[in-house]
């Protein structure tokens, strides 16, 4: 431009957000997200009868375990940082009540026993408390004589689980079913058994999806149909989570969970926010069809790998979580670890 004969230099910025992106070091110093191992859970299937792993096809480097390879996963993960463990038991027998699931002896329960022996102290052992993997219908409680899932008959099944579990030794359970007043229940049972220093891991916002599928796999799921009609509708807004991890706060719940996170991560932005209020922590699991489908791309050699894995897990850090429960864990442990 020309003005008076003279050439008008070009106004330059003041303020200048790039010159905080200038190094690594830059990046570091003001960066508000953290990741570090320590707030990373492993969750891990171990399969009744087994003799070697068996790989999860639609989860490619994810497998059933044996008890022993269990055993060294739980090492591994306590070796790369980690603090925590959810355990998922596939039994070689299924029937309508899901009895192996109180069973003493039954493959989730001494898998409890077998990981705490091993690493006692350095992972928190938790176990899965739901009856999916166990009835022959698949689903997360026991039936009434219309097929539908009887809620309060279920929590007298939790109730057991839960203190059949602490007895194998874990340090936390993990109710997952979305039965009205599980908590209460689980946290009454539990303190008169004995067990008042076990907690408690609220699956308190946990949405029916479509991103569970190979998670069915991976416990060799017998469901026929869905669970809508106790896992919460996608389409209600963050409101309804809020209320549901509310009421688990109430009813004794040590941590409250988002699940699944990706497609969520508003929800957990708002319960964490409400959780953080009353002191209590937030975890978000990120599962195993958003797993699946970064494994997906990068097979496919449409993504960086390891790149995604690292802003997945960030970007459930920031929306809110302190706590992730992730396929991931341990390789990203070592990932951040070589960051």
């Amino acid at each position: 431009m020309r003005d008076n004969g003279r050439v008008n230099e070009i106004l330059r910025p003041i303020v200048r957000p790039r010159r905080l992106r200038t190094s690594a070091a830059m990046r570091d110093l003001v960066a508000e997200t953290t990741l570090r191992p320590g707030q990373l859970v492993l969750p891990a299937f171990v399969r009744e009868g087994a003799s070697e792993p068996t790989p999860i096809g639609s989860m490619p480097g994810v497998v059933q375990h044996t008890r022993d390879s269990l055993r060294k996963a739980a090492v591994e993960a306590a070796e790369a940082g980690l603090r925590g463990i959810m355990l998922f038991g596939v039994p070689e027998t299924k029937d309508a009540a899901g009895s192996g699931a109180t069973d003493p002896d039954g493959i989730l329960n001494v898998a409890i026993a077998d990981v705490v022996s091993e690493v006692g102290d350095a992972l928190v052992v938790m176990g899965d408390l739901c009856l999916d993997e166990f009835t022959d219908h698949g689903h997360c409680g026991v039936l009434d004589g219309a097929g539908r899932v009887d809620n309060d008959a279920t929590l007298e099944r939790y109730a057991d689980m839960a203190v059949v579990q602490a007895r194998a030794g874990a340090g936390m359970v993990g109710p997952s079913g979305m039965m009205d007043g599980q908590v209460a229940v689980i946290r009454d049972a539990l303190d008169r058994a004995g067990f008042t220093d076990t907690g408690i891991l609220a699956y308190s916002a946990k949405y029916a999806s479509a991103f569970y599928g190979p998670f069915r796999e991976a416990v060799d799921s017998a469901l026929q149909g869905d669970r809508r009609t106790y896992q919460q509708d996608g389409r209600r807004d963050g409101r309804e989570g809020v209320r549901e991890a509310l009421l688990d706060i109430e009813e004794g719940a040590d941590v409250v969970m988002v699940k699944p996170a990706l497609a969520y991560l508003d929800v957990l932005r708002q319960v964490a926010d409400a959780a953080a209020e009353l002191g209590v922590p937030t975890a978000a699991y990120n599962i195993s069809g958003e797993y699946s489908m970064v494994e997906a791309a990068a097979a496919h050699g449409w993504i960086d790998r390891e790149a995604a894995i690292l802003e997945t897990l960030t970007s459930i850090r920031r929306a809110g979580a302190g706590i992730i429960l992730t396929y991931w864990a341990t390789e990203a442990a070592r990932l951040l670890a070589r960051s």
